[in-house]
């Protein structure tokens, strides 16, 4: 009898991990499981990663959005550039050669200059931006770029902007 009872508990407990597993699983494909920070290194405010949309699903929340809109997010993408002379800014791939460029809550934490081409996920605040021409050449100055590039912008920019309270970059 001990055995029938010993058996039929060890059966219901397979069972339970067996229907977890294929819940943790589904939670995985749909993009917003909770990401293993021990990988990351944080700057800024310290955040749970959870609920990280992709890069493509970033995308499709910005062109939701209008100018005065506002979403707090999370997303995970690839960091493009970062500001050589502090790393106060950086743009993040958003596919089909769009990005949303970053900057840092209140300029109260930076991230590393060689971040480039690093994976990243943000915490924050996204929204649409009208960038002037004065902040452009500005930052086209802070990216290293020649007088002849910075020269040739004259009209002012909407971009797909980003204020991170913190940021994890993959530690390579």
């Amino acid at each position: 009898m001990k055995k029938i009872n010993v058996f039929a508990f060890l059966m219901v407990l397979f069972i339970s991990f067996g229907a977890h597993s294929q819940v943790s699983s589904k939670k995985v494909k749909a993009g917003t499981a909770a990401v293993n920070t021990k990988d990351y290194a944080l700057f800024g405010d310290k955040f749970t990663a959870s609920k990280v949309l992709t890069n493509a699903e970033m995308l499709k929340k910005y062109k939701s959005l209008k100018k005065g809109d506002t979403i707090k997010v999370q997303f995970k993408s690839s960091i493009k550039e970062v500001c050589k002379k502090k790393g106060c800014w950086m743009s993040m791939d958003l596919t089909d050669s769009n990005e949303s460029f970053v900057r840092f809550k209140d300029y109260g934490f930076f991230v590393p200059l060689n971040a480039d081409n690093e994976e990243a996920i943000v915490n924050g605040v996204a929204y649409i931006d009208v960038v002037s021409i004065e902040e452009l050449r500005h930052y086209a100055k802070d990216a290293g770029k020649s007088q002849e590039e910075i020269n040739k912008i004259t009209k002012p920019k909407i971009t797909y902007a980003f204020q991170a309270t913190g940021v994890l970059i993959k530690k390579s």
